[in-house]
């Protein structure tokens, strides 16, 4: 069931998320429920598509800090880089 939500953000990031929805041909409120549901799984999803041998090989070859959340990393790369 679906639910109205009502938040107070930036103007300047509203219209950026705007325009990066419409780019990605999905709505807003889609693009942040996603988002919200990936930060509340409790579980660590398989990646979608089988790694290539070379990025396989690369597996194990350094070390992450304690803690390191490396989905939560990506999506704020993500974020930053389309808006």
């Amino acid at each position: 069931m679906s639910t109205k939500l009502t938040l107070t953000l930036d103007k300047d990031v509203i219209e950026r998320a705007k325009s990066y929805a419409r780019i990605k041909n999905r709505s807003l409120s889609d693009i942040v429920e996603n988002y919200l549901k990936s930060l509340t799984s409790d579980r660590v999803e398989e990646p979608a598509v089988e790694l290539s041998p070379r990025i396989k090989s690369l597996k194990g070859s350094f070390k992450l800090p304690p803690g390191f959340d490396y989905q939560e990393e990506l999506e704020k790369a993500l974020i930053e880089k389309h808006l």
